[in-house]
């Protein structure tokens, strides 16, 4: 029998089982450099990234210890155009100066632009007009959830508000084809919590114009001139969104009656209502501006801002009637879950003398005892007794006053 290939003994070579030892050697030494030249690579590219941040660092720090370096710039106004140069008034110190512009710069300036200056007085570059932005951030652009169809009892006030406010910036050619001057103003005037701030978010709503709020307290300051300086910001903001609707709340502020004290901050509302006055009515065209204004104290009104030109109409906005109070009571309670048994028109014989605030708070208040009991449904003795509470508290709070003006 002869023997198979496998089952010979073959010789074993010593040099060719070393060669296979020094070539496995290898390449798991080749492996672990692989191993090792990937993590360099990772370390490296980390460190690139490292260097570029410090790098930019560098560069930026640079840039600004050289901004430091530099000589400051002065804020200061053209006064005129001379063939000789230009003549400025440096803000600060209010001395003038004549200096050389170059032909390129000559017409990017004028009267009455700021420009900013070195300390050789040479016109660097031109600097955009001066806005105070407590006047641009008064600026609404977000329109005020409210709406005509919110406000009830004050059909005859919202549609006097419409015909002065909208009507001249949607149908300016009615006017024009009629041959008369659209009302520039209108003032309404009534008791806290009758509507009026309500009818001009509803303004704000309704209308495209640009809407620009404010409170007369907004333009009392400490400092001379600064309330005046506030209006004109505030009347230029509206200059440059036309059309526009500017919206003055409590401003007995400051349009109360003149009187002869001599303080120094009366005198400063004095100015800042002079200035208001010549916004409202002066030599300078108002535009495509209307003005709403709405006060608490009509009786402490100065005559000037009342009289035609400035504001053309004035609104009285009363406490509502029956009627108006059953309207009100139907809007707040829109969303509310309400028992068959209330009887709106009853509610509203009830809360006589109410204002549409205090027929909102009444339904809160009703609401709030539905919750205390752990009901779903507001019923109507609960309208009652929230209106029993509000006339209580509404009686102390008018004897603290008593007794603290006693």
């Amino acid at each position: 029998m002869t023997d198979t290939v496998d089952d010979v003994d073959l010789p074993y070579n010593e040099e060719e089982a070393s060669k296979q030892e020094k070539i496995a050697a290898l390449q798991e030494r080749l492996e672990v450099l692989e191993a090792q030249n990937d993590e360099m690579r990772d370390k490296l590219l980390d460190a690139n990234a490292e260097n570029n941040k410090y790098q930019q660092k560098l560069e930026r720090l640079t840039h600004e210890n050289k901004k430091l370096k530099q000589s400051p710039l002065f804020v200061a106004t053209i006064q005129e155009l001379t063939d000789e140069g230009v003549i400025i008034k440096q803000h600060g110190n209010n001395q003038e100066a004549l200096t050389e512009v170059t032909d390129e710069m000559r017409e990017e300036i004028e009267p009455d632009m700021r420009v900013a200056v070195n300390n050789s007085l040479s016109i660097v570059k031109t600097l955009s007009n001066e806005t105070d932005v407590r006047a641009r951030v008064m600026e609404v652009t977000e329109s005020p959830e409210v709406s005509y169809a919110d406000i009830g009892g004050l059909e005859e006030q919202m549609q006097e508000v419409r015909e002065t406010v909208e009507m001249p910036l949607e149908k300016p050619e009615m006017f024009t084809e009629v041959g008369i001057d659209p009302p520039s103003g209108v003032l309404l005037h009534g008791p806290p919590g009758t509507g009026k701030t309500m009818l001009a978010k509803a303004v704000a709503n309704e209308t495209d114009a640009t809407f620009i709020k404010m409170a007369g307290s907004e333009l009392v300051h400490k400092f001379i001139g600064e309330g005046a300086k506030l209006v004109r910001d505030l009347f230029q903001v509206a200059r440059e969104h036309e059309p526009a609707v500017i919206f003055i709340d409590e401003i007995d502020a400051i349009a109360a009656k003149r009187t002869e004290s001599k303080t120094s901050g009366d005198a400063e509302v004095q100015r800042t209502m002079m200035q208001l006055l010549s916004e409202m009515d002066g030599f300078e065209e108002r535009g495509d501006i209307r003005i709403i204004a709405a006060t608490n104290r009509f009786d402490m009104l100065d005559r000037a801002i009342l009289r035609p030109g400035r504001f053309d109409r004035l609104i009285e906005v009363p406490k509502p009637d029956v009627e108006g109070r059953e309207i009100i009571f139907k809007i707040h309670t829109r969303d509310m879950n309400v028992s068959d048994d209330v009887d709106f028109a009853d509610l509203a014989e009830i809360a006589d003398e109410a204002s549409g605030a205090d027929v909102k708070a009444i339904c809160t208040e009703a609401g709030m005892f539905a919750i205390r009991d752990d009901r779903r449904t507001i019923e109507k003795r609960d309208f009652e007794e929230a209106w029993e509470k509000i006339q209580a508290e509404s009686s102390e709070n008018e004897d603290e006053i008593s007794k603290t003006f006693a």
